[in-house]
């Protein structure tokens, strides 16, 4: 139990260095990670847990938490979500102290407009990896391209999308086409 304590804490900790964006830009290192090359779960579970911390209201990083409650319960919890939120708290902490000093510096104006596009990759980055894990299938690839287009042409609520793709996937199920 302490060892799987310290692989969570040690790779959270480190993915928590590159979340540019919020946690979901680090999605899909975070799914290589738990599944590929920690084997801690099953690509389906993944994004059971994944899915479930989107719909519950709160951060994005709740799906860290619920990847430590997941593989050790209260503990695994607690230590995901600390190694996932302290070291960027420091950072920022750090940064805005630099950011402060620095006023309106070119550099910094420079900076800032590099890690736009980074962030915005790392997003999609992470669209395609909950895509697949999903499934490959007509319907499956319908109803991601639906969502999509939904939430990026549309003003209206998210959850639209959400709901309709959910009752969209439960009746493919139960008529066994996707």
């Amino acid at each position: 139990m302490n060892e799987l304590l310290q692989q969570l804490g040690t790779t959270f900790a480190w993915l928590s260095l590159l979340q540019f964006g919020g946690t979901t830009a680090v999605v899909p290192e975070m799914h290589r990670q738990a599944v590929d090359v920690m084997h801690w779960m099953d690509a389906r579970t993944f994004a059971n847990l994944f899915a479930l911390a989107q719909l519950a209201p709160g951060p994005n990083v709740m799906v860290v938490s619920l990847i430590g409650w997941h593989l050790a319960g209260l503990p695994g919890l607690l230590v995901a979500t600390v190694a996932m939120t302290g070291p960027p708290c420091l950072l920022a902490f750090a940064m805005s102290r630099l950011m402060q000093r620095a006023g309106q510096s070119r550099w910094l104006a420079i900076v800032k407009d590099g890690l736009v596009p980074l962030a915005i990759g790392m997003i999609l980055a992470s669209g395609w990896i909950m895509a697949n894990a999903s499934g490959i299938g007509v319907m499956n690839l319908g109803i991601t391209a639906a969502a999509t287009a939904f939430v990026a042409f549309t003003e209206l609520n998210l959850l639209w999308a959400l709901g309709a793709a959910i009752v969209l996937g439960l009746a493919t199920h139960a008529i066994g086409f996707g």
